[in-house]
């Protein structure tokens, strides 16, 4: 199949559902907008997908206080079907539709896959609570809509690696989204969208293909611009603290340097692959 192919049967199946998840998304969006939905692609495309996926091996590995994650973006040196799966999900037929969904006008995908790819996560990783960065790579463009599809066969509840959204903030508890084979998550991205993944327990990987959306105005008039911010989990103080320090450096250095001392290597460099 090609990537044409594969944005249909997302449209197809996104447009069946479209009330409830705009209802999903409505009942939600004066804190955390999201909503999701399963049986995005057909069960044997899906389970391809699964097959080809990259081990933790042939990916990035990102481990500090603030995560433990396997990363990649670089889609050209990866199995063809990988990068058509998540440029599907950036035809602007999906694109328009999702807008619609969520109530946002003037959305845009991101073709340099900036944070976003695939991601893999294994026993003992996971992601602590933070707020993602508010830019797109240049800094022109607001980070409005985080889109989570995740592709992992037989990946039961209780095996972790779930999204984690925080509404009313760390002091109260959070709202778990599991990472249920199939399944789009689309979370909305403002100054107050904490989130999180939790520590995985299985001797497994939970495989994820994520896009994110971008706008000319920010998803919320208080929004400002911020780095990606971590905090640790409730109950670990000093982890949080130290975290905290780390959030600051980082922002006062962005704002000296736009892209900070050394620029994200997390992009598709298409100059590369031509």
């Amino acid at each position: 199949m090609n990537t044409e192919d594969i944005s249909e049967l997302i449209y197809k199946r996104l447009k069946e559902q479209e009330d409830t998840l705009r209802l999903q998304f409505d009942n939600s969006k004066n804190s955390i907008g999201y909503f999701y939905l399963d049986n995005i692609l057909p069960e044997a495309l899906v389970n391809q997908i699964g097959e080809v996926f990259p081990k933790k091996e042939e990916m990035n590995q990102k481990k500090s206080l603030r995560e433990f994650k396997h990363v990649a973006a670089q889609m050209d040196q990866y199995n063809p079907l990988l990068e058509k799966v998540i440029y599907a999900f950036q035809h602007d037929r999906i694109v328009k539709l999702v807008g619609k969904i969520c109530g946002i006008e003037q959305l845009e995908p991101d073709e340099h896959l900036y944070a976003g790819g695939i991601s893999l996560m294994a026993e003992g990783n996971f992601l602590n609570p933070h707020l993602d960065n508010s830019h797109d790579k240049n800094r022109d463009k607001w980070r409005v809509l985080n889109l989570l599809y995740y592709v992992t066969p037989n990946w039961e509840d209780h095996y972790g690696g779930h999204l984690e959204v925080w509404p009313n903030g760390l002091e109260d508890d959070q709202i778990t989204l599991h990472s249920r084979f199939n399944r789009l998550v689309v979370m909305a991205t403002h100054q107050k969208s904490w989130h999180s993944v939790s520590p995985v327990t299985f001797n497994g990987e939970r495989c994820c293909i994520s896009n994110y959306y971008f706008s000319d105005i920010p998803l919320k008039a208080s929004d400002r611009f911020h780095v990606t911010s971590f905090r640790a989990r409730p109950g670990q103080r000093i982890k949080d603290m130290i975290l905290g320090v780390d959030s600051f450096i980082r922002m006062n250095i962005r704002k000296v340097f736009k892209k900070g001392i050394k620029e994200n290597p997390h992009v598709y460099n298409k100059e590369k692959k031509d």
